[in-house]
């Protein structure tokens, strides 16, 4: 009985006629699918990039050691004593120059530029970095530990509003798709006006009148929703042959089975909602004509 409303009667689609795609509205859900379907794909890319990111550098730290790298040595074996360090690897300064050359060019391999020395380090949870300090103090006293995650924090902070921008994206889309319901609505309850009038008069209520309307406009929606969908299904497929390059810069971060089945429900709750808005606004038109 719950889905009696999408099984119409031969009589029943005599009344509203069964053409499809006459109208623009499955053509402008077919739109607004394919917007959503590709700007919720980026935004879970970003949600995936960004936990991959966190989670890789939120235990990693560095020491730098500004005069340079003549006691690398024993500060590397001062981290690598330390409780809790897991691992500790020391950045050459062969390294560091060619880091510096992007920013320097050619003067990055002159002997009169001093290179800071650096460590890299990783630590379990919870792990006291006042003790890590206390180690390499003694080694050298100027060096400095610095976190990862508070370099890196500002690109994070910009990749969670990027995401925050995607659902807000999604969200407008969402709600354009329904005033454009809305308005077909009204559009096909002036059309047939004249039907609804000999309806009532043989005792049809107002339900059983928006019952015909909402049936249509959801397979309409149903079908674009659809067609949009495949559109951003290759559209998406194309771009993942770039992954490669992709992938170097998030570290392998792609899209999940769960955010498959994220995409995949989204065009029916496109339809769902088109489906709602559509019974929502006939109901109010037919009252506010009575």
């Amino acid at each position: 009985m719950m889905a009696r409303w999408a099984f119409a009667t031969a009589a029943e689609r005599r009344l509203l006629g069964s053409a499809r795609f006459r109208g623009p509205t499955p053509w402008v859900i077919a739109i607004m699918s394919f917007s959503i379907m590709i700007i919720a794909a980026s935004g879970l890319a970003l949600a995936n990039t960004a936990g991959l990111l966190s989670s890789a550098i939120e235990t990693r730290y560095s020491v730098e050691v500004p005069a340079g790298g003549r006691d690398l040595g024993a500060v590397l074996g001062a981290v690598r004593s330390a409780p809790g360090v897991t691992s500790a690897d020391a950045v050459s300064e062969a390294a560091m120059r060619r880091t510096l050359e992007r920013w320097l060019g050619p003067e990055a391999a002159n002997d009169q530029l001093p290179v800071p020395a650096l460590i890299n380090f990783d630590v379990r949870p919870s792990t006291d970095l006042n003790r890590i300090r206390q180690l390499v103090s003694k080694v050298a006293p100027d060096a400095r530990i610095a976190a990862h995650e508070e370099t890196v924090r500002p690109l994070l902070n910009s990749l969670r509003l990027l995401q925050w921008v995607a659902l807000g994206l999604v969200l407008l889309l969402s709600g354009a798709a329904a005033a454009a319901v809305v308005l077909a609505a009204r559009g096909a309850l002036d059309t047939n006006r004249s039907t609804i009038e000999i309806m009532h008069g043989v005792g049809a209520t107002d339900v059983q009148v928006a019952r015909l309307f909402q049936r249509k406009i959801a397979i309409d929606a149903l079908t674009g929703s659809l067609v949009g969908a495949a559109a951003a299904t290759v559209v998406l497929v194309l771009l993942a042959t770039g992954a490669a390059f992709a992938g170097q810069l998030t570290g392998g971060a792609t899209l999940g089975a769960k955010d498959f089945v994220i995409l995949a429900l989204l065009p029916l709750a496109l339809t769902a909602l088109a489906t709602w808005v559509a019974r929502a606004a006939v109901l109010a038109a037919l009252r506010e004509a009575l």
